[in-house]
């Protein structure tokens, strides 16, 4: 069915733009799947924070299938920093849960920030593409769906005392600052 194809006929600059979203969307799910299995290594036994942390996780593994399909549905080449996102997720997610629960939280709420103001601007760049095609549509509402997930993990993150977090402004500056980098790095290589 169209809704399982890619469009036709796209300029080159609309599929650059198609390619560049759906690499660094898949990327960025890896890199939260990561993030949350370096959270779970280190607070997964802990009462509190273990089954937040494991409820967001699962809405992540749910995400990064949805981007699985659609980058072999829409034929595009992967990150090649898939492994680096990996690492640097897992390495991520267990430093700041060792600094303690309210450290992992204000990592999610860091990164969560950043992650939904992406979304926005990606929805603004794929207005580019022709909606004529069924996929594209698609494509649109997944990414306002998983941008409102993300924005509900920073709700959670919040709720769950991230900003009282050792040097939280600091913190939240780093990381949100690596992910902003990650995000441009992600969307040539």
């Amino acid at each position: 069915s169209s809704i399982s194809t890619t469009p036709s006929g796209l300029s080159d600059g609309q599929r650059a733009s198609l390619d560049s979203a759906i690499r660094v969307d898949q990327a960025g799910e890896v890199a939260a799947n990561w993030i949350y299995r370096g959270q779970m290594a280190v607070l997964g036994r802990d009462r509190e924070a273990g089954p937040v942390i494991q409820n967001m996780w699962d809405q992540e593994k749910k995400h990064l299938a949805v981007m699985n399909m659609l980058q072999l549905q829409h034929n595009v080449r992967p990150t090649a920093l898939w492994e680096v996102a990996k690492v640097a997720g897992f390495g991520l997610g267990a430093v700041t849960a060792l600094m303690g629960k309210e450290a992992a939280m204000a990592c999610t709420e860091a990164v969560e920030t950043v992650i939904g103001e992406h979304y926005d601007d990606q929805l603004n760049e794929l207005n580019c593409l022709p909606s004529s095609h069924p996929s594209i549509p698609l494509l649109r509402e997944v990414i306002k769906e998983f941008r409102d997930d993300e924005l509900e993990h920073l709700d959670t993150a919040v709720a769950h005392y991230a900003q009282r977090a050792p040097a939280h402004a600091l913190l939240s500056t780093v990381v949100g600052m690596g992910c902003k980098v990650a995000i441009e790095l992600c969307k040539r290589f």
